[in-house]
């Protein structure tokens, strides 16, 4: 960097206009040219041409991808700050080659742990139904599911998975788990009982998922596994949408083959606006909200402010 240039910072997909909002960035943006985008660019090509005159891009958790196609074409990138403690979505083995460095905020599973039981119980309770028919004039339209005796089968059981494992049974309900490597140890710490892959879907009242993304896990709730839930289970999923097979859960869901589904997350985000899941009746859908609260927002904005004031004063 020439002395008279000066550094320029992207903050991207700010569609909620949350930056500035939970952070100061007034130190930064004395020292830098700070741009905040509050929309979504899909296309790759779009990506590039964006991001060509930045020395530094913020990104809030996966919603931009940064493979090694779009890294190598922005030779000016420096830096890229990530919300969250990992991002699958930058290749951090291309950065690393390229002279980038990537950089993490901190992050707590709180938000996400709260939101899914919000999901369950507005999915079992037809609570946003039932709100919508209240605003249309309509008065008790549904009857709910209670979930006291019902038993809640968790697919996962680390972080989040074993603390919606516990709340499970604050409510009473009785809680089995499997994942690829679960033992009965491992379950009993979070009071669960480990049971084998298909009886995990075939003996659950409320499936919920919570692993990490990885080639090993994408697609791993398949056609099979649907297959074996009863008529009147719901699959939830806060965790990451490509974990379930997109395809067979559509048509398990048009068949109504399950009772519903409460859905966080997706293979493509944002979601289409023609997406079939958007028009079903059996589906709960929000937009990926499941870690969007205050005080992680906090959290996510003021370590990204640090890190790049680090990042500012090691080039001075």
């Amino acid at each position: 960097m020439t002395p008279t240039a000066r550094t320029a910072i992207a903050v991207l997909d700010d569609w909620q206009g949350a930056a500035r909002r939970f952070a100061d960035w007034s130190a930064i943006a004395a020292r830098a040219d700070l741009q905040v985008f509050d929309d979504h660019l899909a296309d790759p090509e779009a990506v590039v041409a964006r991001l060509a005159a930045f020395d530094a891009v913020c990104v809030m958790r996966e919603r931009t991808p940064l493979p090694r196609t779009i890294l190598e074409r922005l030779p000016r990138l420096k830096l890229v700050v990530s919300t969250g403690s990992r991002n699958a979505s930058i290749d951090t083995r291309a950065a690393e080659e390229l002279g980038i460095a990537v950089e993490h905020t901190g992050y707590a599973s709180d938000p996400t742990i709260e939101f899914t039981w919000a999901l369950i119980l507005a999915c079992c309770r037809h609570v946003a139904e039932e709100a919508a028919n209240v605003r249309a004039g309509r008065w008790q339209a549904t009857v709910g599911t209670g979930l006291r005796g019902k038993t809640l089968g968790v697919l996962g059981l680390g972080r989040v998975g074993g603390a919606v494992a516990r709340i499970g049974q604050a409510f009473g309900m009785r809680t089995i788990a499997w994942s690829p490597n679960m033992t009965p140890e491992r379950a009993a710490e979070h009071g669960a009982t480990a049971v084998a892959r298909e009886a995990l879907f075939a003996e659950a009242d409320v499936l919920t998922i919570h692993m990490v993304l990885s080639p090993r896990t994408r697609g791993l709730v398949g056609a099979a596994d649907l297959a074996r839930m009863k008529p009147t289970a719901r699959l939830v999923n806060t965790s990451r949408g490509p974990l379930v097979d997109e395809a067979a859960l559509l048509e398990t869901l048009r068949a109504r083959r399950i009772a519903g589904a409460a859905i966080d997350v997706y293979e493509v985000e944002p979601l289409p606006a023609d997406h079939p899941l958007r028009a079903l009746d059996n589906v709960l859908a929000t937009p990926h909200i499941g870690y969007v609260a205050d005080d992680l927002y906090r959290t996510f904005f003021g370590d990204t402010v640090a890190a790049l004031a680090r990042w500012l004063d090691a080039r001075a």
